[in-house]
């Protein structure tokens, strides 16, 4: 069986603690070749840890040597080394977000089409388990149409205090486009033939930048602390659905929450844990099913589907036009909060 050659454009957390032990669960499939970063001595550690035998100072010279990468650089930098990969005729995983901005998003997905490569984004929360049950409940007309959607994406205090994520030159934002996005991408996804056309959103860093605040993962500076890390917002769609969108990486809340359901017509689910609400036989029906939030076993199928799609076997999970629209979304929220107005989508 031809295996597929997948190089590493960064070799931080994300990298370390996902990609790279799903490809080795998969390595009858996928074998890792090479690794970059720009911190070339952190490059020759992953690969002598992880047994990949190159490592390249420049990622442009990757690309001869594989054909697929996964990009899981600061987001200033998405875009950047994905369209290279392409135009070099790499296929390509880009950690989320998509990238910074729409414009962005727009030129990768436009390489894409021109090299006939592919292109899939990790929003690994589609993989989950609960994230497929719900998704297979909403294509069997469980819930009808959609009406209300309620996502809330909430931590206590956990502002990630290593790394760049509190960087807005590097991340273009904070709480949001980090961590909400997973769950903004995995709401989107559920109402699928649902168009966002307008957004209402407000963005707080209030609780960050006082001093001597609690933090449980590492420390920060609140003098310099300019992302976001609480959001809500109002998103309507076309055929008149809404969303009910708010998430966190700091509030002042009892404990942290990870919801997302939605109301429909002819009934309602609850996705973590999976929960089916209908009327029937004269009373309420609650159905449940045995299926949480792993992270470690969607991240194995996300590297498996994109895996089986660069050999011919599948299609990506994950489209980059859907990817496309989350990012429009995000942009339209941190622009309503700026403006203090709402904000309608092309």
């Amino acid at each position: 069986m031809t295996k597929l050659k997948m190089g590493i454009i960064g070799v931080g957390g994300i990298a370390q603690g996902r990609h790279i032990p799903a490809y080795q669960k998969l390595q009858e499939k996928v074998e890792l070749i090479a690794v970059h970063d720009i911190d070339v001595e952190r490059a020759k550690e992953v690969s002598r840890r992880y047994n990949i035998p190159q490592v390249f100072e420049n990622y442009q010279d990757l690309f001869a040597a594989v054909d697929a990468v996964t990009i899981c650089t600061p987001n200033k930098f998405h875009a950047e080394a994905a369209i290279a990969a392409l135009e070099a005729g790499v296929h390509v995983l880009c950690e989320k977000p998509m990238a910074v901005s729409v414009e962005e998003c727009e030129r990768m997905i436009a390489a894409a089409r021109k090299t006939k490569k592919l292109l899939a984004i990790a929003y690994h929360y589609r993989f989950t388990d609960a994230g497929k049950i719900a998704k297979e409940a909403v294509k069997a007309n469980e819930i009808g149409d959609p009406l209300v959607t309620r996502v809330q994406a909430l931590r206590r205090r956990k502002v990630p205090g290593w790394g760049v994520f509190t960087n807005k030159e590097l991340q273009g934002g904070g709480s949001l486009i980090d961590y909400g996005c997973h769950f903004l991408d995995l709401a989107l996804w559920l109402l699928d033939k649902s168009e966002p056309v307008e957004v209402m959103g407000s963005t707080y860093n209030r609780l960050s930048k006082t001093p001597g605040q609690i933090n449980e993962w590492g420390s920060f500076n609140p003098e310099t602390f300019n992302v976001d890390d609480h959001v809500s917002a109002y998103i309507k769609f076309a055929d008149g659905a809404s969303m009910l969108f708010e998430c966190s990486w700091a509030a002042n809340i009892k404990e942290d929450t990870n919801h997302l359901s939605i109301s429909g017509s002819a009934g309602g689910i609850n996705v973590f844990p999976f929960e089916l609400y209908k009327p029937n036989f004269g009373t309420f029906v609650t159905s449940e099913a045995k299926a949480e939030l792993n992270e470690e076993a969607a991240g194995y199928h996300q590297a498996e589907n994109f895996v089986d799609s660069c050999l011919g076997n599948v299609e990506l999970v994950v489209k980059p036009e859907q990817a496309l629209m989350v990012t429009k979304v995000i942009e339209a929220i941190y622009e309503s909060s700026e403006t203090g107005t709402s904000v309608k989508l092309n």
